[in-house]
Order: structure tokens, then sequence, then C-alpha cells
């Protein structure tokens, strides 16, 4: 039965798709219901003179021929899922009771069937919730490598948040928009996303708007026909015949001039254009990742830079976190640079120690992920220990030393050295902004955010009363 009560056919005797509608519209809602209804087999000896039965009359038997209609309940543990109905031909003395009796042997075999089709996909659906738990605990601890690399390092709620949003949109064609500051690597999610998409084994070209100048802009993205220009001495295909079939990363894309930005936006829209010098239409299948660092709206005011391009431009806006605000990634990305060094400049670094690890944790990082990376290959290269420690650091970083990095105001306890109670409260703050992104990205509900960090919603309820996060805005408890 459906939403409003009538029968819905899912396998008849002599019938195809073709005429299961036709069946099902002859199939008599009312007696169906009252088998449902009452959980009891019915048995209607004739259904020459019932008005419910006309039209299936009329379509399948005689005039004046005695016809049987037999109906009984499908169920599985007490819940009725369907009905079993025959109508027979009496053409010949025949007991209707015995027949009923076949008919719900069959209906409990249905039902048993069933069952064991339901506990089949419960426990399948189970199974791969457990088994997509425990990959990412087995990722988490170290055991097994990530199921996929996409070349991004960390692992706070704001580059999770990013790379949910990256995977989502990976399968489409839509355009996607990189909005963040100078140096959080707006190139490396982009590339993350073309190894997320279909587009995979396909181009992925690059391209940084503020590098070229606007004269020869147009022919880097377009191309040029021989003798377009002076020097153009033979046939250039563009970036955007390149990437055909990939995907085509316009970095710095505010930086483009207004006249190049019409050329841009029907490209966009038609996934055509010519070359420089040259008549013939050229079509591709690209996908577009732009990106910027700049507020493309106050852009849009100052006259620098086109509405419609701009909408066409943010069909999916991704922020990507300034370093600063996800401190907590750190140590992995110092780690991913030691490694990274330790190889390209013949070093044997292995580690760097707590104290100056907690230094760059405090330090703002203006420059964000690409100041933290050539402060690295710096110290790997002049580094002289087995270890990275405080000394090896530069002086912007070290604050003066150990001690002169206590924020102002702290006051060690006793027992305690100033660098041990900076660490404590360095850890609060870490503690902090994890659950401040994790309620952002709940929208203010505990329990969801509890799962997110993977604590019990009691130890974040303690969290949130010792951070104060309760007086700052209401959370939901469901």
């Amino acid at each position: 039965m459906d939403a409003e009560g009538v029968p819905e056919v899912v396998v008849g005797v002599g019938w195809t798709e073709a005429t299961a509608g036709r069946s099902a519209a002859q199939l008599p809602p009312g007696p169906v219901a009252e088998v449902v209804a009452s959980r009891t087999p019915m048995i209607l000896p004739s259904i020459r003179h019932d008005p419910r039965f006309a039209a299936a009359a009329a379509q399948h038997w005689k005039p004046d021929t005695e016809v049987a209609f037999l109906c009984v309940p499908i169920e599985d543990h007490g819940e009725v899922i369907g009905t079993l109905s025959v109508e027979r031909e009496r053409h010949r003395p025949v007991r209707l009771e015995e027949e009923v009796r076949l008919l719900t042997m069959i209906a409990n075999l249905v039902g048993q069937a069933v069952r064991l089709q339901r506990l089949i996909t419960r426990d399948r659906e189970r199974l791969i919730e457990e088994q997509a738990r425990l990959g990412k605990l087995l990722v988490r601890s170290g055991v097994v490598p990530p199921p996929e690399d996409v070349g991004i390092v960390g692992d706070s709620p704001a580059i999770r948040g990013v790379l949910d949003k990256l995977r989502m949109v990976a399968r489409s064609n839509t355009t996607v928009l990189l909005r963040g500051e100078s140096g959080t690597g707006k190139e490396l999610f982009a590339q993350a996303l073309h190894r997320l998409s279909p587009r995979k084994d396909e181009p992925f070209i690059a391209v940084n708007c503020a590098a070229l100048p606007e004269s020869v802009l147009e022919s880097e993205l377009f191309g040029h026909e021989k003798g377009a220009f002076t020097n153009a001495g033979a046939l250039r295909r563009g970036r955007f015949e390149l990437a055909d079939g990939g995907t085509l990363f316009l970095d710095e894309i505010g930086e483009v001039p207004l006249e190049m930005q019409v050329k841009l936006l029907r490209v966009l829209q038609e996934s055509e254009f010519e070359r420089v010098g040259g008549i013939k239409t050229t079509r591709v299948d690209v996908r577009v990742v732009a990106a910027t660092n700049r507020d493309l709206a106050h852009e849009i005011e100052a006259g620098r830079f086109r509405k419609d391009l701009y909408y066409r431009l943010n069909v999916v806006p991704i922020h990507l976190a300034p370093l600063r605000d996800r401190t907590s990634d750190i140590p992995a990305l110092v780690k991913h640079f030691i490694d990274k060094y330790n190889r390209r400049l013949n070093k044997k670094v292995e580690g760097i120690s707590e104290e100056a690890l907690v230094m760059l944790q405090a330090y703002p990082w203006p420059g964000n992920i690409r100041e933290l990376e050539n402060l690295m290959e710096r110290v790997i290269l002049f580094v002289e220990g087995a270890r990275i420690e405080q000394k090896d650091l530069p002086g912007p970083v070290r604050g003066g030393g150990a001690v002169a990095a206590v924020p102002p105001g702290v006051t060690p306890k006793p027992g305690e050295t100033p660098l041990k109670d900076f660490l404590k409260q360095r850890q609060a703050e870490i503690e902090k902004s994890f659950i401040v992104q994790a309620l952002q990205k709940t929208e203010g509900n505990v329990t969801r955010a509890a799962k997110l960090l993977q604590i019990s919603r009691k130890s974040l309820q303690t969290k949130m009363k010792e951070f104060g996060l309760r007086d700052e805005s209401p959370p939901t408890e469901d």
C-alpha cells in the first residue's frame, strides 16, 4: 500500500512491466485494505456482482463467469508488509479454504524472504559503517596511509571542512573559487580538487594571472596564430587548449584586466574562444578553478572587477583559513617539511623539540604556510644538531627566548617554569580553537560537535563551560 492507501503491485502472473500498471489499476483497494487492517485472509466466492471488481471482471472474464477472489496478508514479525491475492475461475468445484491455506503458506515464505533481505541489508549497512570507522582509526594511527593522497597536510577541522567540500563538488564541472590570504596554499587545494575528480588523469594547468603582463596574458590563455603579432613565428596553443579535458587553475584572478575579464566570461559560459589573430572558434572541455586573496566584492564596487564574471566564478566559494587559525596543523606541517628538505638538502634532521614546536605554534605567521616552509628550509639547512631546538629558530619566532615568549600577564605557578606554563596555555588555546570550529561546523549542535571531536557530550559541555563558550552563543543539544 502506498501513502494514500492504494495497493502497489510488485509482481504478478502473466504480466510484464508494460502491463503492470493496468493490473495495479484494476486491483480493488477496499478488500486489500481490509486484509491489511485485519491481518486475516479474505475469501470472496464470487466477484461477478461486486462493484469493486467491475474493472477487473470486464477486462479478464467473460460475462456470467463465476470468479472467486482470495487474499492473504504477508507479515514480518507481526507487521503486514503486503498481500498475496488471486482471482480464479470456478469452472469446477473447488475448496477455497484449502487454496487459502496454500496461499498463506506461500505468503509466509515471502515474508521470511523479505525478513532475510532486510537483515542482510541492515547488516551490510552496519558493516560498511564499521569498516569506515575502523578505516579512519587506522589512518589516524598511521597504520595505513590515507585512502586518497590529495597532497594536503593537516587534520584540523578547518582542513577537514575544506576537503569535505572539495569531495562534494569534485565529480561535477562546477567552477570553484578559492579565497584566502596569500600563502595559504590555494594551488595545492586546486590540485587536490583535480585529483579527487574524474579528470585526475587529464592535464592540470596552472596560470598565475598576476605574473603575466597584460600584453601577453591573452596569448597565454587562448594561444595565437602564426604571424598574429611580432615574433609570433608559429601557432601556439594557450592554457585553455592545453587543459582540454582536465582542470585549469587561474591564480590571482582579481589581477586580470577588465578587457580580459570579458573574454574570460565568454569562455566560462560558452566553452569556446578564438586564438589571438585567428577567426576559427575553438571549443574546449575545461574545469576552471580560480583563486584570489582580494575582496572581489570591494573590487566590483571600485569598478575593477566585473560583477557578471564574479557571479560566474563564485558558484562554489571555498574559504581557506590562515595558518594562525589552524595551529594544530603545524606539527604535521613541520614533520612534512623536515622530511622534504632532508631529502632535498641531503640532511638528517630527526625532528624538533617540544619547546621549539610550541614557539612555532605561537607565532602568527603573516605569510602563512609559504612563510613556514621557507623558514623550515632555512633552519634545516643550517641546523647542526640531530633535531631543531629553540636556538635554531630565528629571532622573530623565538621572541627573544623561551621566557620572553610567555605572554604578558602569565604568572608561573610554584614548581613550574614559565615555558611549562606557556605550554599549558597554548594547549588550552588549541583545544578552544578545535571546539569553536566544531561548533561552527555543526551550527552549535553540541551532540554532533562532540561526535565530530570524538569525545562525550558531557566532556564537551565541561570544556565549553571552562572556556566560557556557553556565554558566547547558546548551543543546541539535539
